[in-house]
C-alpha cells in the first residue's frame, strides 16, 4: 500500500553517509522524495494490473535519472558514478521495474551512443533520450543465446549506403514503447557491431511479452528484424566485437549493484517497523529472539552490501572498477536483497503476501534482477575466472 513505502526511513548502520558528498546526499534526497510522491502511491496498482506507468518516462528525464554521469553537453547530469548509483538505489526502492526503465535508457542506450557513436549520432539521439522525449532499448539477448551472446544469429549484409538486418532479440526492457533501439548483430565477416534502429523502420517490430510474474510494472518485449534497411550512418563507428555490448553491461551491472540496495532497504525498513507494531503473546514480535535474529542478519548483510557498493563507486570514479569487481557486487547485492525480501516476508506473516506491503512485489522483481544482466551463476564464474585465471566457460 502507498502508505507503507511512504513511511520509509533510510538505514545507515555504519555511518556511510559521512563518506558521501553534498552532491550525493542532494541527489538521494531529491530522487527519494520523487519516488515517495510519484511511484509509491501507484506502483502496487500498476504491478497488479501488469501495466507499465509510461507517464513516468518523461518524469524520470525531468529528475535527471537518464545518464546522470554522462556529460551535460549531451543532456547527461555531469555527476560522478556514486551519484549515478545512489539514484538507481532510490529508484529501485520504489520498484525494480522503474529502475530498469532508467538504467536501460542511460546505461544501455545513451552510454553506447556516447562512448561509441559519431558526433552526429550523439547530437541527434542523446538530448532527446536524456529528457525522456525518446525512449530507448538495448538488443543483445536472443531466444537461444542469453549467457553466451557470441552465438548470436542476428546479422546484417551490405547493401549500398545501407545494411539489411535480419534476426530477433528477446527479453528486451522498454522495447514495445521504444523509439530507439541499440541493436548488436554480426556483419558479413562475423564481427559484432552496434546499430541504431528507429521505430517505424519497415520490417522492424517489437511485440510485447505477456504473462510475467516479475517486473510486472516494466514493459518487456522482443525485437524482430525482417529485412530491415538500416542506413550505414546508424552504425556505431567506434567499436566492433563483443567488447562493445559487454562494456555497456558493466555500466548497467554497476547500477544494479546499487539499485538492489534500494529494494533491500525498503523490505528491511518495512519488516523493522512491522515487528515493532505487530503484537503477539502480549508484546511486539520485535522482542522475540528469532525476530531479532532475522533483523540483525538483515542489517548486517545490508551494511556489507552498502560498503561494497560505495567502494565500487570510488573505484568507478577513478576508472579502476574492473568488470570482475562489478560482477561481484552485482551478484552479491542482488542475492542479499532477495534474501532480505524473503526474511522480511516471514516477519510480516500472512500480511507479507498482500499488496498492502511491498515485500512480495520486491521479491518477485528481484528474481528477475538475479538473472538479467548476467545470471547469478555466470557472475560467480566471472569471479572464479578472475581469481584463478582459468576459463570455466569453455
Amino acid at each position: 500500500m502507498a502508505g507503507s513505502s511512504n513511511r520509509f526511513t533510510g538505514h545507515d548502520y555504519y555511518k556511510i553517509d559521512d563518506l558521501l558528498s553534498e552532491e550525493h546526499l542532494l541527489a538521494r534526497s531529491s530522487v527519494r522524495e520523487w519516488v515517495s510522491q510519484e511511484v509509491c502511491p501507484i506502483i502496487e496498482d500498476f504491478a497488479d494490473r501488469h501495466a507499465c506507468p509510461t507517464h513516468l518516462f518523461k518524469e524520470l528525464g525531468e529528475i535527471g535519472a537518464y545518464g546522470p554521469s554522462l556529460p551535460t553537453e549531451y543532456g547527461g547530469g555531469g555527476m560522478d558514478e556514486i551519484s549515478y548509483g545512489i539514484i538507481m538505489q532510490e529508484l529501485e526502492r520504489g520498484d525494480s521495474g522503474i529502475r530498469s526503465m532508467a538504467s536501460v535508457q542511460g546505461s544501455l542506450v545513451m552510454y553506447p551512443i556516447f562512448r561509441f557513436g559519431s558526433e552526429a549520432q550523439k547530437k541527434k539521439y542523446l538530448p532527446k533520450l536524456a529528457t525522456g522525449e525518446w525512449i530507448g532499448c538495448f538488443g543483445l539477448t536472443e531466444p537461444d543465446h542469453g549467457s553466451d551472446p557470441s552465438g548470436m544469429l542476428s546479422h546484417f549484409r551490405d547493401d549500398g549506403d545501407s545494411v539489411i538486418l535480419n534476426g530477433s532479440k528477446m527479453w528486451i526492457t522498454n522495447s514495445p514503447v521504444a523509439d530507439v533501439a541499440v541493436v548488436w548483430a554480426k556483419n558479413e565477416a562475423g564481427k559484432v557491431q552496434g546499430l541504431i534502429l528507429e521505430k517505424g523502420m519497415p520490417g522492424f517490430s517489437a511485440p510485447e511479452i505477456h504473462g510475467k510474474w516479475s517486473l510486472r510494472a516494466s514493459i518487456t518485449g522482443e525485437l524482430v528484424f525482417e529485412d530491415v534497411r538500416v542506413p550505414k550512418e546508424n552504425i556505431l563507428p567506434e567499436v566492433s566485437g563483443l567488447k562493445g555490448p559487454l562494456s555497456c553491461l558493466s555500466k548497467a551491472r554497476y547500477g544494479i549493484a546499487w539499485g538492489a540496495l534500494g529494494a533491500a532497504m525498503d523490505c528491511y525498513d518495512s519488516a523493522l517497523r512491522y515487528s515493532l507494531e505487530r503484537e503477539q503473546f502480549g508484546r511486539p514480535i520485535a522482542g522475540f529472539q528469532l525476530t531479532q535474529k532475522k533483523l540483525a542478519e538483515m542489517i548486517t548483510e545490508l551494511t556489507k552490501a552498502q560498503l561494497l557498493a560505495w567502494r565500487l563507486g570510488t573505484l568507478a570514479n577513478i576508472g579502476k572498477a574492473s568488470p570482475a569487481q562489478i560482477s561481484m557486487a552485482k551478484r552479491n547485492n542482488v542475492l542479499i536483497a532477495l534474501q532480505i525480501a524473503r526474511e522480511s516476508r516471514q516477519i510480516h506473516g500472512g500480511m507479507g503476501i498482500t499488496n498492502e506491503y511491498p515485500i512480495m512485489r520486491h521479491m518477485m522483481n528481484l528474481e528477475t534482477v538475479l538473472t538479467y544482466e548476467g545470471t547469478h551463476d555466470i557472475h560467480l564464474l566471472i569471479t572464479g575466472m578472475d581469481v584463478t585465471g582459468q576459463n570455466a566457460f569453455k
